[in-house]
């Protein structure tokens, strides 16, 4: 039996991070805190891109172009919905995310889901630095052991097809 967990190793990973700016005194604390989670883990400063979108519903066009792109182990994406008084949270948080986890199968790469879907701007707060801590730094770590772990799996199927031939 074997068995696969990654580990958030940053070392030579390039990686990308956008940012929604609506609601932008929240989004700025996620990408700080995805920023510090990189960089902590080893990941070069120099080699974390910061990608600005307008808002939330856009963060799946910028994440597909960064993953068209092929420069990036793992994209991380975060913004925040704040629900009003009219549907219009349903709309852009669901497509938002329903987006992000398509281009991730799609394009089979690891992202950090960072995206926060609140009900008031005191819940938001809470998740941006506040008492329920940072989800940008969250959504950086996990895409982090995530890359890891796809490296791991693909050395394991290269090492069993490599036995097979010898």
């Amino acid at each position: 039996m074997a068995e696969f967990v990654g580990t958030p190793d940053g070392a030579h990973r390039r990686m990308a991070v956008i940012g929604s700016r609506f609601n932008e005194t929240i989004t700025t604390k996620l990408v700080e805190g995805a920023v510090d989670c990189l960089v902590r883990h080893g990941v070069p400063f120099d080699d974390v891109d910061v990608v600005w979108v307008p808002g939330a519903w856009e963060l799946p066009a910028a994440a597909g172009r960064l993953l068209a792109s092929d420069r990036y182990d793992a994209i991380i994406a975060v913004g925040a919905v704040i629900r009003g008084d009219t549907p219009h949270f349903d709309f852009v948080a669901g497509e938002a995310s329903r987006g992000l986890a398509e281009l991730q199968r799609a394009y089979d790469r690891p992202m950090g889901f960072g995206l926060l879907t609140t009900d008031t701007m005191e819940q938001a707060e809470a998740r941006a630095g506040g008492a329920h801590g940072n989800k940008g730094w969250d959504a950086a770590l996990a895409a982090l052991e995530m890359a890891d772990l796809f490296s791991r799996l693909d050395a394991a199927a290269g090492h069993e097809e490599g036995d097979g031939e010898s």
